[in-house]
């Protein structure tokens, strides 16, 4: 069989885009682009810039293993310096020439054994491999309130921050208590005339301090690959654990993260009323758990009002909620999240035979292994449906994902095969696997987070990462349908 010559093309310039570009090069695969809607690389850190971004997963692990970094400032760097770093790395790898920026991919057609491709501005390519990186959270979720677009002040989501908006000595308001929300209140509290948070459900935080590393720190990384190499390694043994003991709600690695969330609580925050407000009333890491330093300080400021009554609508002056009150506000801050279940929607997908994407996903989305989808062969996706999220680095896991995609890839490029994707038996005894082993999780014990699908299952790898690594290593290809 003879080599076969493939072209690609990669949807997404953030950390998996960039990834797949680097991968690709390095097999002396160069036929690619990588199309970028945006102005320029970065994805998620591109996308949000309000006050107090940083990574709730240490700099350290949240790095390529590849280009490990020893000039990190601080343990959880803020989300300035991981974009920087993302584009350092595109630069240093050669990976910006084959970008395209400003070109959304809207249409993706299987025709006659290839993708044909075409973007917003009228761009057509016609691929044989696509690779959709396309992330998870960059389309912002807006919350149905009566009257929102009646707010006489700025009124802006977290990841489109108004830059130009001034909050200093601003009464502001925050609607929402996740990871964002804490980052952004422990950040403003002390710089506004008044912070108003809307709490719908209390959240558990994981005391997390933050220390910046001295110039000798750094110095001695620089100086020492093999010492940075073994922090990198460190750190993804001692989040195996943490990985490892939420997939098991009764482990005794929850039981130590449960009574550490509740220790940060009941010693930080003295006013008995305001600390039971704050006290969720479902198991610790049931929603994403918050990695946070600052947080319950912030929240005993003067300055800051937590408000649990319900938003019943927004008026021009401000917020009204359930028992009546109007909380006038300058400034009205959404951080209500993202779609987590677009994947790569609102892009137009047809799979062989005419399948739709949005046909096949009009009840949730999945894929096999989150990578590959019945119907939609030399598609593959990096993070994508039910893979592994939460408080560990989805680098590894976009790098896990890659490896097991250029073994399918060879497949192609062997001529053993012209097109590759899941069987639908595959990845419906896989979903039934899953399903049933995330009955089992932490995620399943009573809280609503965004993990859930609409069943109200968690919609994640449900296993110990180590049983990642170990999938990740060779495709099964009984699981594949080989034209």
């Amino acid at each position: 069989m003879s080599t076969r010559d493939l072209r690609f093309a990669i949807v997404g310039g953030g950390m998996a885009g960039i990834l797949a570009a680097i991968r690709l090069k390095e097999a002396g695969l160069t036929d690619f682009t990588v199309y970028e809607k945006a102005d320029r690389l970065g994805g998620t850190w591109r996308e949000n810039t309000y006050p107090g971004l940083t990574c709730d997963v240490p700099s350290h692990l949240y790095s390529y293993s590849f280009a490990l970094n020893p000039d990190w400032s601080h343990m959880y760097a803020p989300g300035p310096e991981i974009q920087a770093y993302f584009e350092r790395v595109a630069s240093e790898h050669g990976v910006v020439p084959f970008v395209r920026f400003g070109e959304e991919v809207v249409r993706l057609d299987w025709v006659d054994g290839r993708w044909h491709l075409e973007t917003a501005r009228g761009t057509r390519d016609v691929v044989d491999v696509v690779i959709a990186a396309t992330g998870v959270l960059h389309h912002p979720r807006y919350p149905d309130f009566e009257g929102l677009e009646t707010f006489g002040g700025a009124c802006f989501h977290s990841a489109r921050w108004d830059h130009g908006v001034r909050i200093d000595g601003a009464r502001v308001g925050i609607v929402g208590t996740g990871s964002t929300s804490v980052q952004i209140i422990t950040a403003i509290a002390r710089r506004v005339r008044r912070l108003t948070v809307f709490q719908r459900t209390a959240q558990w935080v994981m005391p997390a301090t933050n220390p910046a590393y001295t110039e000798e720190q750094k110095a001695e990384l620089r100086a020492d690959p093999e010492k940075l190499a073994a922090l990198h390694a460190r750190l993804c043994e001692l989040f195996d654990v943490f990985a490892n003991g939420v997939v098991d709600a009764r482990s005794s690695q929850m039981q130590m993260i449960a009574d550490a969330c509740r220790a940060n609580l009941e010693e930080n925050v003295k006013d008995p009323v305001l600390r039971e407000r704050l006290r969720p009333d479902y198991q610790a890491a049931c929603k994403r758990l918050i990695m946070a330093d600052g947080f319950y300080e912030a929240m005993q400021e003067p300055t800051v009002e937590l408000v649990t009554e319900k938003i019943v609508r927004v008026e021009p002056e401000g917020v009204r909620t359930a028992d009546g009150a109007l909380h006038d506000l300058d400034v009205l801050v959404l951080a209500t999240g993202f779609k987590v279940d677009a994947f790569m929607r609102p892009m137009a997908v047809t799979g062989a035979g005419g399948v739709r994407l949005e046909d096949e996903w009009a009840q949730r989305p999945n894929a096999y292994l989150s990578i590959s989808i019945p119907g939609f062969p030399n598609l593959f996706m990096l993070n994508g449906p039910n893979g592994p999220v939460g408080n560990f680095s989805l680098i590894e896991v976009a790098e896990l994902q890659f490896g097991y995609v250029m073994q399918l890839v060879e497949l192609l490029r062997s001529g053993r095969c012209r097109a590759i994707c899941a069987t639908r038996d595959a990845m419906e005894r896989h979903e039934a696997a899953r399903v049933e082993a995330a009955r089992h999780t932490v995620w399943s014990t009573g809280c609503r987070s965004w993990y859930l699908d609409d069943r109200g299952v968690p919609a994640v790898w449900p296993w110990p990462f180590t049983r990642f690594r170990e999938v990740m290593a060779a495709p099964d290809l009984s699981a594949y349908e080989l034209a």
